[in-house]
């Protein structure tokens, strides 16, 4: 015996032993490892699909010159915005002709004006015989004018001197404030106004209307008639004035050339330039068409932009973006957010994007032309035929159907970058995709998976004729885009019947047809069960409908709970008469074995289990809630009587160690309801009188205990989730323990009836563990 026990210890620790160090240890408690792996690559496909996104691969754009004939249609392959040079030209200098010019103002001409006049007047004054003479020669040759003999001596007169310096002088200056100008005609091309800027102090003032500023020929026909009207003097007189002053008048209002042109190249650059707004697939010329100038310049900047290659800033952001909506996805996993999906997992969902993706984009580049369609409505038939929903479906096939959601959005986000398209589209895609992964969730079997098609294509449909109104599209070719809708609700079918079973295959993933496969109790190991093991059949089946009904009840996957209670002892196939549920009578092996020889035969049914479940390919999920549904508990009963013994024998205590199952704990609420289910229907056989108070007290001492040992701390089971079990197990349990009465036996002679017997409930001995 003891060389039978040392072989099963030395088989069994290693495992136990692997399993233990699988998980990491923080602070003193299980914490499932983070996926780095996995998200690693999963973010890796991302950001290669975001660069991708940026990247053109249609044919070079052919260049047409202005006034050549198209040998073909030319459509744009993205949104651009080209600028319209000669319109913003034209808009420029529109703007420029509206801002007034700068004249400067200045007090030097008058101030020149009266130190001549003074210069002369006193040179004129102190002067006589010969001196006079050669002065008069020497003011005409200075100021370019004849001085007559006659206006040298009314030069000399003080009387004259009086009236410049009083009278000509101050109405002089009074005519320059306003400013003065050479010619009118320079301010008639301002009809907005003119600037004027004064120079001392640097003071501008508009000019409105500069048509009533004097200029040079006025200020002079003024000074005439001041002189003959108001101080009514005579022709001698206002000859020698007119004479003295008229040399020395010059505008003191002039143009400022450089200021005004800096300014308007200011106002210039401040007007924003006018684009051409190019929508992808727009004609920008047609067959036959003689082509423009604005079509030559529209093709000048496609070509040029075609050669951009990867934008990698554009790149950066649709990474971004995605970030963010992994960021939901974190915050919408309940507490342990990303830590919820394993390395495999992200594999999974990265592999999907990543094949999705290059279909999308590689697809877009090589679609083929449809007869005199034009390109772009060829490209939003190609768009509209991208079965995204299938991809979407094939998630939902193994996935929670929120995670499925917003993988859908993700997906729908990057597929609208790939093809280039727009909100529409984007809208198309996720509400597609949306309706097909709860169609799919509604589906048990392919044949219903076949009938979901109808209602997708009719979504699609309304999507589509939804989307062609908002575009004001002509529907006249609604023939063919139908089609299309068509083709992409055959192609959603082929990727979910198609493509699954590869990857279930590859990722050892068990969809819900895999699962409904297994359900069917003609399977070979249900059949094997049923035939060596009944008691655990009938413990399988109890345990599968309460699981079931418990998943139900708190939104998890009723199904993978039902189909893995099924299957979770087929570990006990091995030695079935080791196990309470299959013993008949008194012959209780366990009578005859030390306590730690049953704890490993029963610690050992998991073990089998996990290699039955491999060995019969039932799928890595189920394989690991069977290694689960006992988690790390204490097999209590032949613990305690392994201490009794070793008191009674004054042997050193026995380790707890031996007498716990490896685990790992369940990781999932399908593992820890299962574990919840098994333990309460194991022990529920040892009920005397199993009235339904006792029972509802029976489950609530289970899930109190097995709770408080922390066997479900990393199962995402809820105290509210614990509450509806409780509920739940309860009713059906009652159903199962409810009392029945024994019917009266006629005698077939003919005798009296027997008298009924009072209902009881029959009694089980066994305990809790060897029930298990």
């Amino acid at each position: 015996m003891s060389e039978i026990l040392s072989k099963v210890k030395k088989h069994l620790r290693p495992q136990i032993q692997i399993k233990a160090q699988a998980a990491s240890k923080v602070a003193g408690k299980d914490v499932k490892p983070f996926p780095v792996a996995g998200l690693l690559f999963f973010l890796t496909v991302l950001a290669v699909l975001s660069l991708l996104s940026t990247l053109g691969f249609q044919n070079r754009i052919k260049l047409f010159v202005a006034g050549e004939v198209a040998t073909h249609d030319v459509a744009a392959d993205q949104n651009l915005q080209i600028e319209d040079t000669v319109a913003t030209a034209g808009r420029r200098e529109l703007v420029a002709e509206t801002q007034p010019p700068v004249f400067d103002l200045s007090p030097k001409p008058f101030l020149d004006l009266t130190n001549g006049v003074e210069d002369i007047l006193s040179a004129v004054a102190e002067a006589n015989g010969e001196e006079l003479e050669k002065l008069r020669w020497q003011i005409s040759e200075n100021l370019n004018v004849e001085i007559g003999q006659d206006v040298i001596d009314s030069w000399q007169r003080a009387d004259l001197r009086d009236l410049v310096r009083s009278k000509v002088l101050p109405w002089i200056k009074t005519a320059y404030e306003p400013g003065v100008v050479s010619a009118s005609s320079i301010l008639l091309a301002y009809k907005n106004g003119i600037l004027i800027r004064d120079l001392p102090t640097n003071m501008e003032m508009l000019r409105i209307d500069p048509r009533d500023i004097k200029d040079l020929k006025q200020v002079r026909d003024a000074l005439e008639a001041h002189l003959k009207t108001d101080l009514n003097r005579p022709i001698r007189v206002r000859k020698a004035v007119n004479a003295l002053i008229h040399p020395f008048l010059v505008p003191n209002l002039t143009l400022n050339q450089e200021t005004t042109q800096g300014r308007k190249r200011e106002i210039m650059a401040a007007v924003e330039p006018l684009y051409y707004n190019i929508k992808k697939g727009e004609i920008i010329v047609r067959q036959g068409e003689r082509v423009g100038p604005v079509q030559q310049l529209k093709l000048q900047s496609l070509y040029r932009l075609q050669s951009g290659g990867v934008q990698y800033m554009e790149g950066v952001g649709g990474f971004v973006m995605c970030l963010l909506l992994l960021l939901v996805l974190h915050f919408s996993l309940e507490k342990r957010g990303l830590r919820a999906i394993s390395d495999k997992d992200w594999l999974f969902l990265g592999t999907v994007f990543l094949a999705f993706g290059l279909f999308a984009k590689f697809g877009n580049a090589v679609r083929l032309p449809t007869g005199d369609v034009p390109e772009s409505v060829r490209a939003m038939y190609f768009a509209y035929s991208l079965p995204l929903a299938g991809a979407a479906g094939i998630l939902a096939l193994f996935f929670p159907k929120r995670l499925c959601i917003l993988m859908s959005l993700m997906l729908s986000f990057l597929t609208c970058r790939l093809i280039g398209a727009d909100l529409n589209l984007f809208c198309y895609y996720f509400i597609g995709a949306m309706i097909f992964i709860f169609l799919l969730k509604r589906s048990e079997t392919r044949v219903q998976v076949l009938k979901t098609s109808l209602p997708l294509i009719a979504t699609l449909l309304v999507m589509w004729i939804s989307v062609n109104l908002m575009d004001f599209t002509d529907l006249t070719t609604a023939g063919t885009g139908i089609f299309f809708i068509f083709l992409n609700g055959l192609l959603t079918l082929l990727a979910v019947m198609g493509i699954s079973p590869i990857m279930e295959l590859l990722f050892g993933y068990s969809s819900r047809f895999r699962l409904m496969e297994l359900m069917n109790l003609e399977q070979p190991l249900l059949q094997e069960l049923m035939v060596k093991a009944p008691g655990t059949y009938h413990h399988s089946l109890v345990v599968s409908n309460m699981a079931e009904a418990g998943a139900r009840v708190i939104g998890a996957n009723a199904l993978l709970a039902k189909v893995s209670a099924l299957y979770h002892d087929i570990g006990k196939l091995k030695n079935p008469q080791y196990f309470i549920e299959n013993i008949s009578g008194k012959d209780n092996r366990h009578n005859k074995l030390a306590p730690s020889m049953s704890a490993l035969i029963l610690i050992s049914h998991v073990k089998k289990g996990v290699e039955l479940a491999r060995e019969h390919k039932l799928g890595p999920v189920i394989t690991d809630l069977i290694s689960q549904h006992h988690g790390t508990t204490l097999i209590t009963f032949f613990y305690h009587k392994a201490q009794e013994m070793a008191e009674a024998k004054g042997e050193d205590p026995v380790r707890e160690e031996e007498f716990r199952y490896p685990g790992p704990k369940p990781q999932s609420k399908e593992a820890g309801l299962i574990l919840l289910a098994d333990a309460i229907e194991a022990s529920s056989r040892t009920l005397v009188d199993p009235t339904p108070s006792r029972i509802k007290g029976h489950i609530q001492s289970i899930l109190r205990k097995i709770y408080t040992e922390g066997e479900l701390d990393e199962s995402q089971l809820t105290l509210k989730d614990l509450t509806l079990l409780t509920e739940t197990f309860h009713r059906i349990l009652t159903g199962i323990f409810h009392q029945r009465i024994e019917y009266p036996n006629v005698d077939r002679g003919g005798g009296k009836p027997a008298k009924p017997k009072e209902p009881q409930a029959e009694t089980a001995k066994a305990s809790p563990e060897q029930a298990a």
